[in-house]
């Protein structure tokens, strides 16, 4: 029978991914495990394996082709047994998608905001036009359906569909940013806070409102690649869930840039006779911020639901800048290797990450990261925190301060860093102590090498 190859899922998360490109043909013959296809995702571009002997029958889905769904089919293998009869039902995969030649009852069309029916055919009405706030709402069915069911008042809603149409995505966006609820709403005094619960969060603007703004002729629009939607996505979802807060410390690096020129010179030389490493301060702050960590074992946790998750390892990501974004590999079990061992691996690691060829395990995960702009000449910052892990450090460039010793004024080298912490598992006073175990192991960095 026919062998249908379907979009694997090559992460956990993984929800979509790019069908980059096909390295067989139809009519090409494959063996379990030959690679046909590349897929990239929003960290790495992976390469795909046939899981089963068989001829190329049909390639369903191009190449170049975004967006496309975990489990859809892109491709037909023959051999075997006979295909099932045209129009004849087909399993369902346990986890899968529905496919594009059979959509699910109430599925939407996002190119329309039109609703599918049973048949795979799109039904046309608007739906009926719901009055709220004082303006008529055009919604498709199914974004009444979810309104409903969540308790929503469409009449908060603005429309991204054809016309300013709601849509199911601008129900979901209104779900995470808290929109109003259904029913009577007691009225609040102009200028009061009310004493109780926020008023409904503003929906952001809509793409015809944004263009409506600037005169034709005076942009250029350029598509987002599936990196660029999925860090919107991830960075709208962690400022939303994820309650920051934020503190923020001087450190002076003077002896730390001191040791890091005494490890360099010490580095032996390979056979090309360039040295075997070469230390960053970058490595010396994962390592320092490892060691804190190792300090402060309730800051090196990740918040669940059901309860804290103690690590016992710090592993540390350290975001890297790639084409387009940014990508964050870990460097596993910071806190007991060396910083020798710390500079090579994040060398691999970075080389990788520029060419997308990360592995998931290695950029998923991590009880922290590091964000480091100082090579760009930025003082201070705060970033945003890297969901599931529960912290963040912003490291600012080191300049040349006046700060008091002892009462007299001297120049020392300062880097800012600030330090972005999960409210929710991470107290202001458990932040704090973290930062100042960092602030010691910068300031007498020879503890990092014992």
């Amino acid at each position: 029978m026919a062998i249908d190859v379907l979009m694997p899922a090559l992460s956990p998360t993984m929800e979509e991914g790019t069908l980059a490109k096909w390295l067989v043909q139809p009519g090409d013959r494959v063996a379990a495990g030959d690679v046909i296809a590349e897929i990239e995702t929003d960290k790495a571009t992976m390469e795909v394996e046939a899981a089963d002997d068989g001829t190329v029958e049909a390639i369903l889905v191009p190449a170049g082709t975004e967006g496309v769904k975990v489990n859809a089919v892109i491709a037909r293998l023959g051999g075997g047994d006979p295909a099932p009869a045209k129009g004849a039902a087909r399993p369902a995969r346990k986890g899968a998608e529905a496919g594009a030649s059979s959509p699910l009852e109430g599925e939407e069309d996002p190119s329309t905001g039109a609703t599918k029916r049973g048949d795979g055919t799109a039904s046309k009405s608007a739906g009926a036009a719901a009055k709220g706030a004082g303006h008529r709402v055009i919604a498709s069915p199914l974004a009444r359906r979810l309104a409903s069911d969540a308790g929503i008042d469409l009449s908060f809603i603005t429309g991204t569909g054809p016309g300013g149409r709601v849509v199911k995505g601008d129900i979901e966006a209104a779900k995470n940013a808290g929109a109003a609820r259904s029913g009577p709403a007691s009225p609040i005094p102009p200028g009061s806070s009310g004493g109780g619960a926020a008023g409904p969060a503003p929906a952001p603007m809509s793409d015809g409102q944004i263009l409506a703004i600037y005169p034709d002729g005076s942009y250029e629009r350029k598509p987002h690649d599936s990196l660029r939607k999925i860090i919107a996505r991830r960075l709208t979802e962690a400022k939303q869930t994820i309650p920051h807060i934020y503190l923020t410390v001087d450190t002076e690096i003077d002896a730390l840039s001191e040791l890091r020129h005494e490890i360099n010179l010490a580095a032996p030389e390979g056979p090309d006779g360039k040295p075997v490493w070469r230390v960053s301060i970058n490595d010396m702050v994962i390592r320092a911020l490892a060691m804190s960590l190792r300090d402060v074992p309730d800051a090196n946790v990740t918040w669940t639901e059901g309860g804290m998750l103690h690590h016992r390892h710090a592993d540390v990501g350290v975001a890297v800048a790639i084409t387009g974004g940014l990508i964050t590999p870990v460097v596993r079990n910071a806190d007991t290797k060396a910083l020798s061992e710390i500079s090579n691996e994040m060398k691999d690691l970075a080389a990788r990450a520029r060419a997308r060829r990360l592995l998931p395990a290695e950029y998923q995960g991590g009880s922290t990261s590091v964000s480091n702009l100082g090579m760009y000449g930025t003082r201070e910052f705060a970033a945003v925190i890297n969901p599931p892990q529960s912290t963040i450090l912003a490291v600012g460039a080191g300049t040349e301060r006046a700060v008091v010793h002892s009462g007299s004024i001297e120049i020392a080298t300062v880097m800012t860093v600030t330090l972005s912490a999960d409210h929710r598992a991470v107290d202001g006073a458990i932040a704090a102590e973290l930062l100042r175990a960092f602030r010691r192991h910068i300031e007498k960095p020879a503890g990092m090498l014992v």
